[in-house]
């Protein structure tokens, strides 16, 4: 079998297109030329067969400290210690351990009960906006609207919400591939954060409310608990990828509605379609474009031998519009029925499938359908602008939008 290392494949980096539909246009050239393609860092699965299949294979972990060490994070630093019991760079029992004892704080019914005050928080928005008819969107709707309600669910007062998105902000840097060139702010930031949780946790162990903090204070499983440092960086991984994703990924969803606009104006025909709505829109543009995986024994991808070792990259973007495995993937369909065996990748899969999928998939539905219901045409107002190369997440730091 040759190696990925020897064989002529196309070469797939950061930066090499400047939007999201050239980007589209690059990945259908390369699925259709080639099994894979090369990175910065290793070999790139673009075929969503390849994607589903690695997701779930145990010759390949997450990212682990591996990642970290390579972004410049030093060893013993607080950044360090936050990520060591963060769950996307666990693995094996640990990773089983904390994950289920999340998951049973961390539950559908506490998500749910979550919808209406989320409806509430985007309404406020769009009413300080509406009467201009344009704003941009990022600033005024996406930036601001997962700060309440994650801080909501978690248990954080009004009063810390622009503390928490400046800290998370600050955090997610820790995700660049430069990381290590904002240690400072990462690190002030994670300090400020430690802090105010440190003190929110010991609140609710004297007084616990109805709130994540206080069910994952308490919750235990054959006299097996969280730690006070586990608390710490579950409570920060929460709030922070509960704060950035979402309101990138909202920036996406407004984007592509916009650039289609016969679909938005199906939408507010047929309200009952908001939640397929949503699944297409972040499927067309997920906010978390590829997955970083480490082989961990030699690997076969794409008829390549890929060896232990590798960086492998889940290129999940060009996964979801594959058309191999879901016919008409290149257009953008909010009636679309998935066929069996389809897998949306935007969330992940397998072991490290996004424990918060079901909260951002409320958010998007409950601000697509106020979005839908008092925006009856929605277009873009100049050039949009994503984020840079080497941004942790995908998305839009500027989307300037006009509405009747």
């Amino acid at each position: 079998m040759p190696s990925y290392t020897e064989a002529e494949l196309p070469l797939l980096t950061p930066g090499m297109t400047t939007s999201a539909a050239e980007t589209r246009r690059l990945f259908a050239e390369t699925r259709a030329t080639a099994p894979l393609a090369k990175g910065l860092f290793g070999p790139v699965a673009i075929h969503h067969r390849d994607v589903v299949d690695l997701l779930r294979d145990r010759r390949l972990r997450g990212p682990g400290m591996d990642f970290a060490r390579m972004s410049g994070i030093p060893d013993g630093s607080r950044a360090w210690a936050r990520q060591e019991q963060i769950l996307l760079f666990m693995e094996g029992d640990d990773h089983h351990r904390l994950r289920r004892l999340v998951s049973k704080a961390f539950t559908p019914r506490a998500v749910e009960s979550l919808r209406p005050f989320t409806r509430a928080t985007i309404a406020r928005l769009v009413d300080a906006v509406v009467d201009e008819g344009h704003c941009d969107a990022v600033p005024m709707l996406c930036d601001p609207f997962p700060i309440p309600v994650i801080c909501a669910l978690v248990g954080v007062d009004a009063d810390r919400w622009e503390d928490m998105s400046r800290w998370a902000s600050d955090i997610l840097l820790s995700l660049r591939l430069d990381a290590g060139q904002f240690l400072d702010r990462i690190e002030s930031a994670q300090a400020e954060l430690d802090d105010f949780i440190t003190e929110l946790i010991e609140r609710r162990r004297a007084a616990p409310g109805d709130d994540l903090l206080s069910n994952l204070v308490s919750v235990e499983e054959e006299g097996d608990r969280l730690s006070p440092s586990e608390l710490l960086s579950v409570v920060a991984m929460m709030l922070v990828a509960g704060t950035d994703t979402t309101r990138n990924q909202l920036s996406t969803v407004i984007h592509t509605f916009a650039e289609h606009p016969e679909q938005w104006a199906l939408l507010r025909e047929r309200p009952e379609l908001t939640a397929n709505a949503v699944e297409e829109a972040i499927r067309w543009h997920p906010a978390t474009e590829a997955l970083p995986r480490f082989a961990v024994e030699d690997i076969e991808i794409g008829g390549h031998l890929v060896p232990a070792g590798s960086v492998v990259i889940l290129m999940s973007m060009s996964a979801n519009h594959d058309t191999t495995a879901l016919p008409g993937a290149d257009t953008f369909d909010i009636t679309r029925t998935a066929p069996d065996g389809w897998h949306l990748l935007t969330f992940g899969g397998g072991i490290h499938y996004c424990l918060g999928a079901n909260l951002a998939r409320l958010e998007l539905q409950e601000a697509v359908a106020e979005l839908a219901t008092r925006f009856s045409t929605l277009t873009l107002d100049g050039a949009a602008t994503l984020h840079p190369p080497g941004s942790p997440i995908g998305g839009y730091s500027s989307l300037p939008i006009r509405w009747v």
